[in-house]
């Protein structure tokens, strides 16, 4: 899509065009693969590297742009979100010391962006989701300036016809209703691709879906969300509900979200697969670009199936068949689309070595994998790998099996088997599959983020400790060491943090509420109970409409308590935003003689900050 010039579908005229041209597309895949014209060898890699761009303060940064253009390098593009860029990596024979190749070319590209980056002063994250984003930065103003991506929006929104509505329950609960699809730009991911022979393409598929439930748990790295601890890798959740186009009312219509694992195991051919999608998803997007395919292939040439591969990139499949034309050669892909990004590129490129190998090393045992395990199996074991990580227990040959062991005792050696059938250099394949038996062994990314995230709540406030789980993160992205060497670290150890401190930095917004018609006598004992001198009060708009703090109960004296909250409150409140600087908030309590300074947004109440948050 990101190639195309492309437009909302809209009127009749246009949808029955681009049906047209997405039926030749299909009809031409067909007589490619019976004339034996897709390439069947050799096997290729290749990756897309996303990635946040930060402030030195580690929030998000919304100049994508800019730094894209200093760069100046087509490995480069952007993604959905301004502070959101993504490498493209040059493909790559599977042989030999690819992956260390592979590694190199990653590093050079990223140590360029770093240096632009660093002229704009900005820095670049690897990172699941990155733990300093705020609700702020899902706004449509985040939404990078190009019109495919406010299209997409527009055209997700249309087939939705009411806003997103995001719930996911970890430790901690996610509930949100959102009037765009910006919190796909919270996802930054590590995309890996391999070719893949069409003789043989279904079965590799369905084998890539059993096997992604383990190779997740294995790599999660996404446990954080808006300071909310949730799932191992929450990128599954929020990716799947920040586009679904399934409105409640249309439940019955569209039964598969756009972003799935899918439904069964495939069966017939890839064209099958393709066919499947388009009949499940309606398509929203078109281009004055399409071809007639029939032609270009009668004429002697390759098309390359405009109007299929346009389709394919509005559906998100976490394991995406992937269509494409190189040298002239058509091949096809399997795209493993649910590796996160970071915590450090080698921890990348060591999940990718272990995905590949399995891949290549599928054993005969494994072989018709549909006829041997039962796919809601499958699809349960990849969920319960999103939510659970490294604690997850599969359902595997039947029989329930630890993740630590499965991926010790039998997925290691397939994957090693694996990349030694392709003559992988040994000390790659050694080096490698080391950091994923070591991760299994100690802890993999998600366990290490909420590991120190919990360390630093005891001495740091939750905004705090975001800053720097990021910061760390950001010093040892490109420095050779891996996750499942890290521990609890000290965050005044050599951790490079502009400290200028904002309000949200010290607010508490883990508060409890009262509301206006509320016992004045239950509020009191509330405050006395908990030992609270200020609680906000909120109306039935669920707004801040007072404050009651101790000294108003102490001036009621000894009057009756049978009264409400609202006939005792504070209603003409001093309010401060949570971006204000921290310095201003004291001189604001200090020059009207207040204790508690409310924090809101518009009329939310998104916290307080009393003297003793100080």
């Amino acid at each position: 899509m990101g190639h195309l010039n492309v437009k909302q579908l809209k009127s009749p005229k246009d949808k029955a065009l681009y049906i047209h041209h997405l039926v030749k597309d299909l009809e031409a895949l067909d007589i490619m693969l019976n004339k034996g014209l897709i390439e069947e060898e050799p096997i290729r890699i290749g990756a897309e590297q996303e990635f946040c761009v930060v402030s030195e303060r580690y929030f998000p940064k919304n100049n994508n742009i800019e730094i894209l253009e200093a760069i100046n390098d087509d490995h480069f593009t952007t993604e959905i979100g301004k502070y959101n860029l993504e490498i493209n990596s040059d493909p790559l024979k599977l042989e030999g010391d690819c992956f260390s190749k592979l590694q190199k070319q990653f590093e050079d590209l990223l140590q360029k962006a770093n240096k632009e980056a660093k002229k704009k002063s900005s820095k670049i994250i690897l990172t699941g989701v990155l733990p300093t984003l705020r609700l702020k930065h899902i706004s449509e103003d985040c939404m990078t300036d190009m019109p495919r991506y406010h299209i997409l929006n527009e055209a997700l929104k249309d087939s939705r016809r009411e806003h997103f509505n995001i719930h996911i329950k970890g430790v901690d609960e996610l509930n949100l209703i959102h009037d765009n699809v910006m919190l796909e730009a919270c996802n930054t991911s590590f995309q890996t691709h391999l070719q893949i022979n069409p003789n043989e393409f279904v079965d590799k598929y369905n084998w890539a879906q059993a096997i992604a439930g383990p190779v997740l748990a294995s790599c999660a790295n996404s446990p954080l969300l808006f300071g909310r601890e949730l799932w191992a890798e929450t990128r599954i959740a929020l990716f799947t509900q920040s586009i679904d186009t399934r409105a409640n009312s249309l439940i019955h219509n569209e039964k598969e979200s756009r972003v799935s694992f899918g439904a069964d195991w495939e069966r017939g051919s890839v064209t099958d697969i393709f066919r499947d999608h388009i009949s499940r998803f309606r398509s929203l997007l078109t281009s004055n670009e399409h071809d007639n395919s029939l032609d270009i292939l009668v004429k002697g040439k390759i098309p390359k199936l405009k109007a299929l591969q346009l389709h394919n990139g509005t559906v998100y499949k976490w394991n995406r068949v992937c269509y494409g034309v190189g040298g002239g050669k058509p091949h096809l892909r399997i795209e493993c689309r649910y590796i996160p990004s970071g915590p450090t590129l080698t921890d990348e490129v060591a999940n990718m070595v272990f995905w590949v190998g399995l891949m290549q090393g599928q054993p005969e045992s494994y072989k018709n994998i549909h006829d041997k395990m039962d796919f809601k199996d499958i699809k349960n074991n990849f969920f319960k790998a999103a939510r659970n990580g490294m604690e997850t227990q599969f359902k595997w040959n039947n029989n329930l099996i630890s993740a630590k062991d499965l991926i010790l005792e039998e997925l290691l050696p397939i994957s090693r088997e694996g990349l030694n059938q392709m003559k992988i250099d040994k000390n790659d394949i050694d080096k490698y599959l080391l950091i994923i038996k070591r991760r299994a062994e100690s802890n993999n990314g998600a366990e290490w983020i909420v590991n120190n995230y919990r360390s630093l709540q005891k001495t740091k406030t939750n905004f705090e400790a975001l800053q720097n789980i990021t910061a760390f993160m950001h010093k040892h992205q490109l420095d050779g060491s891996t996750v499942d060497t890290w521990k609890v670290f000290n965050p005044d150890d050599n951790l490079k943090i502009d400290i200028s401190r904002i309000v949200k930095h010290n607010m508490n917004s883990k508060m409890l509420l009262v509301d206006v018609n509320d016992s004045l006598e239950l509020v009191s004992n509330i405050m006395r109970w908990k030992k609270i001198h200020h609680l906000p009060v909120i109306n039935k708009k669920k707004e801040l409409a007072g404050l009651l703090s101790w000294t108003d109960l102490i001036k009621l004296g000894n009057k009756d308590l049978h009264l409400r909250v609202k006939d005792v409150m504070t209603k003409n409140l001093i309010t401060i935003t949570q971006e204000a600087r921290l310095e201003d908030a004291k001189n604001l309590m200090k020059v009207h003689d207040i204790n508690c300074l409310p924090v809101v947004r518009n009329k939310e109440l998104l916290g307080i900050l009393t003297s003793s948050d100080f």
